[in-house]
């Protein structure tokens, strides 16, 4: 979702920063500019985000039209860049300390903000009817705790850690995925796919995980294509990002 948003400012002309965690969790990561941090660089429909670090390297990626993305899991690199924007995309169903007075504009995507209180506005996250809707007054949906629903498939379409321990990777995201597979593993206990597809997204290899946590996904549709491009939820969570920020500065 952080992505969606990042990749249309970025189209947009806006200077974009991300910052991350030393090692992220993310799972679809062929359309996730958090993947710079591991690999130094992360090419996205044809938009390239760079691991920066400080202020100086930061503008230099700006320069050569590149998404900065810092490891800086307290955002302390706001102190220095006084943005005019702030977007919490962490997703964490809750405000993990996001305040409005942290930018002239802050914007929180999916439940746990409240516009016009805790941030200025927040992006619907549910899919249907709201998604990507600007909210300037009160909160976004609950979460249901229901993972989307695609071709008829919710929870059987997540992947989750069979135990705790280190992960292993086995198939490669955009392979084809039979009912029963072995995707991966957690140290030598086997992480079976409940259903058939192509794998759109898994963890990356040698990261801990503990038993239950969410490690992969796959898609039903079984279009090796969807592996590779940004969804249609987080386009349209992107496109809105993008209109709270010419709705605020263009009144």
């Amino acid at each position: 979702m952080a992505t969606g948003a990042a990749h249309r400012l970025a189209r947009s002309g806006f200077r974009v920063c991300l910052t991350e965690i030393s090692h992220p969790l993310t799972i679809r990561r062929e359309v996730s500019f958090s993947g710079a941090v591991m690999e130094g660089r992360k090419e996205v429909e044809e938009i390239v985000a760079e691991r920066t670090s400080g202020v100086e390297e930061i503008y230099r990626r700006w320069e050569e039209g590149k998404v900065a993305v810092v490891v800086d899991p307290d955002c302390s690199i706001r102190e220095a860049l006084h943005p005019d924007v702030v977007v919490d995309a962490i997703l964490a169903k809750k405000n993990t300390g996001t305040r409005i007075e942290e930018a002239t504009l802050v914007i929180g995507l999916g439940p746990g903000f409240y516009a016009g209180r805790e941030v200025h506005l927040v992006i619907e996250t549910n899919r249907g009817h709201h998604l990507g809707r600007v909210i300037e007054e009160g909160e976004a949906s609950p979460d249901t705790g229901i993972p989307g629903e695609i071709s008829g498939y919710t929870w059987e379409r997540v992947l989750r850690a069979p135990a705790s321990g280190r992960f292993k990777g086995g198939k490669q995201i955009g392979d084809r995925v039979e009912k029963g597979e072995a995707v991966a593993w957690v140290e030598k206990v086997p992480l079976k796919s409940e259903i058939g597809g192509v794998l759109r997204g898994i963890l990356h290899e040698g990261l801990w995980v503990e038993e239950g946590m969410k490690v992969g996904d796959v898609d039903p549709r079984g279009i090796r294509e969807y592996c590779f491009t940004i969804s249609e939820k987080a386009r349209a969570i992107g496109g809105g990002v993008l209109e709270a920020i010419l709705m605020r500065y263009n009144k």
